[in-house]
């Protein structure tokens, strides 16, 4: 019998076993004082950097990595996921059992308390912990040596710190702080020249020049940061320093990975409740998994064998309409009373993210809209301008959002987001200026009625309750009166969005759609029509259901790319509704027809768009770029019109071969549409 192939989850699955076993032996060593207490650390460390190099293994693991298809694969990895993790705390909690207690692990902790030679101790023990790169620092960790002082050098503050809760350590401007303990969620143990320890941020600190001269010559932002260390990079965010601090171990590891923003809020240049966006955080690390170009694809059953939400009405040959639970059209309306960035930045983009959220993790595609911006209101951005034309699809505050999912926590997630670039040293960043959510039914799961809401715009994370903003840091007195909190109450941010009802057109267009998706609704017909080549292609056209070959279909293998650069689907959009305008009513009640006009305005323009070399790449919030890609778009769907006059035809093909226009050298991953590679499962 041939022995049964194993997948790359079925591997790690194994090895997860394999360490859950070797730390339950580890703890039943512990609890019998078996061995010496230097001997259960080595092995606790040694576990620990087995178990975080598997989970990191595991995150980066796609179900393309798998020989054979594995059913359920997304709860598969998430569980597996929760068990390394699950490993990791109680080693982290092992870990700290076998070291002296610190501020975060003993209650009633005092440092007057405990003598020199404790303090020497701790300090010997702590830095055995610490990330080094040298090897004669590592030889003296497998011997248990503590490693010199060199390698612990002290620290000045850059600026003031408050401490929010117990273990922290308030500190000022100027003061030199010995570090003990380095860990992984940018939390450092420190202890102040007057003998007092507890945590506080490495983004205060940088090394001190008195004590190390060879990092005078260091940029300012990297010795705050210290983005240098060697293991950094490596360790997990499931790595925590004690109890108080570990349910924030994920929020503040993001408060620390972005050097510009850390820079800037030592300097004070960015208001208080300001954060590193957490959705651009999620679109840039993860890839495809957020963008709409993932979710406008096609998503396969559990069996991987059929489809879940796309299907065709045998009677009228279109795709068969599919309710999900939640399916809200909304308006954008405006922010008021955001707060400002502080000089030395210059702003290249207002905008909001958002996406279905249901209080922990995002359930959708992350959508974009840009914000106008008026220099005469700095702290008003308004959302779909009126303008003559087609409005922009960047700028359209008008948008939909279909969700399958059934958590009575179901709303819409709102960003508040600045892109940056730094005057001085040309360093781009984004950052969070607020969150706003609303949650889409009320307490008896009813949906929310159709009319306008004002949001408060909240500070810091989705993932942080009760952070101030900026604007809200002169509300009134309980004793004031109703006039003036009423004053008081109109200077806190504020986001305006209006739930309204759409047309029974729109709402048949958006059934079609898949089950969880948000948009734009201006581009709804678009992508009707491209969902119904989708079924026509892999429900009609395929020999049989498991057949998995490569398709010839061009405008599937690209048209996904639109939703990712929306300045190429509003020229679709614009080219399309010159066409449509040259219909009858006939023709547009012709479905038929309309697919057959559709791939060939596709083909003559979005598609030849692509694959110009004098398109620039889709870069985000880069005003040379976006305006040379203006440029060629216009100049490209204004050579369509003309041939079209010329012809008389939609959608001809003689663009490929105007000498005017070249087009970049051909590529078959231009005509394939790869099943297997996009669908979702």
């Amino acid at each position: 019998m041939p022995l049964r192939r194993s997948g790359a989850l079925q591997r790690l699955q194994r090895e997860g076993d394999d360490i859950r076993k070797q730390v339950d032996r580890l703890l039943k060593d512990v609890q019998s004082q078996a061995g010496s207490t230097e001997e259960a650390s080595r092995r606790c460390r040694e576990l620990q950097v087995s178990a975080e190099k598997t989970l990191r293994t595991l995150r980066t693991l796609t179900k393309d990595d798998d020989l054979a298809p594995v059913g359920n694969y997304a709860q598969r990895k998430q569980e597996e996921e929760t068990r390394l993790q699950n490993e990791l705390q109680r080693l982290d909690s092992l870990s700290l059992q076998l070291s002296p207690p610190g501020p975060s692990t003993a209650a009633g902790y005092s440092p007057k308390e405990e003598s020199d030679n404790d303090d020497e101790d701790i300090n010997s023990d702590d830095d055995d912990d610490d990330d080094d790169n040298s090897d004669e620092e590592e030889d003296e960790q497998r011997a248990g040596k503590p490693p010199s002082q060199s390698a612990s050098p002290n620290y000045r503050v850059l600026s003031d710190f408050q401490g929010e809760q117990e273990g922290d350590l308030s500190v000022q401007s100027g003061d030199v702080l010995r570090i003990i303990r380095k860990t992984a969620d940018g939390w450092w143990l420190a202890q102040d020249g007057g003998g007092n320890r507890g945590v506080v941020p490495k983004t205060y600190l940088k090394i001190d020049s008195g004590v190390d001269d060879d990092d005078d010559d260091e940029n300012e932002e990297e010795s705050s940061s210290e983005e240098e260390e060697p293991d950094g990079e490596d360790l997990t965010d499931d790595k925590q320093s004690g109890a108080p601090h570990s349910n924030w171990s994920t929020v503040r590891k993001a408060l620390t990975e972005i050097d510009a923003t850390d820079v800037l809020s030592a300097m004070g240049a960015i208001p208080s409740g300001f954060r590193p966006s957490t959705l651009n955080k999620l679109l840039v690390e993860e890839g495809v998994t957020y963008r709409g170009s993932q979710h406008i694809q096609p998503d396969l059953s559990q069996s991987q064998l059929s489809f879940k939400d796309l299907f065709l009405d045998p009677d009228t040959g279109r795709v068969r309409a599919r309710q999900v639970r939640t399916c809200v059209c909304f308006t954008l309306w405006s922010c008021k009373m955001i707060p400002t960035p502080g000089v030395g930045v210059q702003v290249l983009s207002r905008h909001i993210r958002l996406c279905a959220f249901d209080g922990t993790q995002v359930l959708s595609n992350i959508h974009t809209v840009r914000a106008t911006y008026n220099h005469k209101s700095p702290k008003t951005w308004s959302f779909s301008p009126r303008m003559t034309g087609v409005l922009p699809a960047l700028l359209d505050g008008d948008c939909f959002l279909r969700c399958s999912s059934a958590s009575p926590d179901l709303g819409i997630l709102f960003e508040l987001g600045v892109t940056f670039i730094r005057n001085s040293t040309g360093e781009r960043g984004e950052l969070s200026c607020g969150w706003s959510f609303l949650k889409l039914s009320d307490d008896t799961r009813n949906p929310l009625p159709t009319r306008t809401y004002e949001l408060p715009v909240n500070g810091g994370t989705p993932y942080e309750k009760d952070v101030a903003m900026e604007a809200s840091g002169t509300r009134g007195s309980p004793a004031a009166g109703v006039f003036q909190q009423m004053l008081q109450a109109r200077r806190q941010p504020r986001l305006i969005v209006r739930l309204r009802s759409t047309s029974s057109r729109i709402r048949k267009q958006l059934s079609l759609l898949p089950d969880t998706l948000l948009h734009c609704e201006s581009c709804v017909h678009l992508l009707a029509l491209h969902r119904q080549l989708l079924a026509d292609t892999l429900l009609m056209d395929r020999p049989t259901m498991q057949d998995a070959d490569l398709i010839c279909s061009p405008v599937l293998s690209t048209f996904p790319v639109l939703l990712d650069q929306l300045d190429l689907l509003d020229a679709l959009r614009g080219a399309w509704l010159e066409t449509e305008i040259n219909m009858s009513r006939a023709q547009k009640r012709d479905l038929s027809f309309l697919k057959q006009e559709f791939v060939k305005v596709y083909m003559s323009s979005v598609y030849f768009l692509l694959h110009s070399p004098s398109l620039p790449p889709h870069r985000w919030a880069d005003p040379p770029s976006e305006q040379q890609r203006a440029r060629v778009i216009y100049s490209t769907l204004d050579s369509l019109k003309q041939q079209q006059h010329t012809t008389g035809q939609s959608g001809c093909p003689e663009v490929y071969v105007d000498p005017m226009h070249p087009h970049l050298a051909f590529d078959i991953t231009e005509l394939t549409f790869d099943l297997l590679h996009v669908a979702r499962g």
